[in-house]
């Protein structure tokens, strides 16, 4: 399968999809995806979707939480 955009291969991995809803950040790791080998873009099947979208609304119990750095880009001058 080629990318619709940029004509290149597409490639069956596991990626990490992230999600910002409000102030929280939803990370679901071990996601499989077609992605672009050239600009990387992320293709999931309507199953996988269906699933990301039930995962995140439902707010089920994580498998574990971090803690990470949130850096303002506009304040850094």
């Amino acid at each position: 399968m080629t990318h619709d955009l940029c004509g290149s291969p597409m490639k069956e991995q596991v990626v990490t999809y992230t999600l910002q809803l409000g102030d929280k950040l939803v990370v679901v790791e071990h996601v499989p995806a077609r992605v672009c080998t050239q600009c990387g873009e992320r293709l999931y099947s309507p199953e996988t979707v269906e699933r990301l979208q039930k995962t995140v609304w439902e707010k089920k119990k994580p498998s574990r939480v971090v803690e990470t750095q949130v850096v303002d880009f506009a304040a850094q001058g």
